[in-house]
């Protein structure tokens, strides 16, 4: 569906220095999947996404959606787009804004009233319709820029942090309206800082860095386990008493809470059914760090070292 072949793209900074935004960067999405992007600020996603709606030119490589120029398949076929910085004329109504995006998204007269209405439903903006832009909280307008990505049944999604400002219950309604948009002619890019949420969200998810594209973490494969050693924590509802006899470097965090580091994973579980026979209620036991954050930090941490 989309492919960045050997792509490189620099500016020129306002005192004519050369800026080096991408290199050598190459990478194919795939139809049927969601693809997250994730990298430190100034790693280069907001240029590979400009690059990818056509805004920008690659200055070295190639950029092609199903075969096209982007801003040719743009121009032609459409993207639902959530930019990161929302930026609705402050006067207009919420239901007004939506009419006139689907206006310039080419929804037909005739579509255009199920799709407003089932965007602002699926949004959950009934009550907050007729307020202008201005009036709403963050978390709402955040709303209404997702509302106004849902009304087309565009085959290429992009969303850049479109969890930003939301409250926990509508991130994780948010995880729902994935879902519903997964489709094997559809391909979604979601770049975003929260980590969890890709790693809940996506298939793979690309770490970008200085530039480069640093490693492609699939993040439903069975190999993408926590590595030996990471640093766990357990929480004790009841016999925290044994916790040191069977964990002496276990350091307390609080409430019942302890971390451990540098347990191995059999010694861990060792400990843990010791735990158990002598009394000791476990609520929980989970990693301090995902296997997405630890891929994360040391793509990050490589891409230091080398530069």
């Amino acid at each position: 569906m989309i492919s960045f072949s050997n792509v490189g793209k620099s500016y020129r900074s306002w005192r004519g220095r050369e800026v080096v935004a991408l290199t050598d960067f190459t990478l194919e999405l795939r139809e049927g999947e969601v693809f997250g992007l994730a990298g430190p600020n100034g790693a280069g996603k907001s240029t590979l996404i400009s690059l990818l709606l056509g805004f920008l030119g690659p200055t070295q490589g190639d950029v092609r959606i199903a075969g096209l120029e982007p801003r040719r398949y743009v121009e032609d076929n459409g993207v639902s787009y959530l930019s990161e910085l929302i930026n609705i004329p402050p006067t207009w109504r919420v239901v007004t804004a939506l009419r006139r995006y689907a206006l310039l998204a080419g929804v037909s007269s005739a579509a255009m009233h199920e799709r407003v209405e089932g965007a602002i439903a699926q949004l959950g903006l009934e009550e907050h319709r007729t307020k202008r832009v201005r009036q709403l909280s963050k978390g709402n307008l955040q709303r209404l820029g997702l509302a106004q990505a849902m009304l087309t049944d565009a085959r290429l999604v992009v969303l850049d942090e479109p969890t930003h400002g939301l409250d926990p219950v509508w991130t994780q309604r948010f995880r729902d309206i994935v879902n519903t948009l997964r489709a094997p002619d559809r391909t979604i890019l979601i770049a975003s800082h929260n980590l969890d949420e890709l790693a809940r969200l996506a298939d793979r998810v690309g770490i970008i860095d200085r530039g480069r594209l640093q490693r492609i973490v699939d993040v439903r494969s069975t190999d993408q386990g926590v590595a030996e050693g990471t640093p766990y924590r357990i929480v004790v509802a009841r016999g925290e008493p044994h916790m040191l006899d069977h964990f002496p470097s276990a350091r307390a965090i609080g409430r019942g809470e302890f971390e451990l580091v540098g347990v191995s994973l059999d010694a861990m579980n060792l400990g843990i059914a010791a735990l158990i026979e002598s009394g000791a209620l476990i609520t929980a036991v989970y990693p301090v760090h995902s296997a997405l954050e630890q891929q994360f930090r040391e793509a990050v941490d490589s891409a230091k070292d080398e530069s």
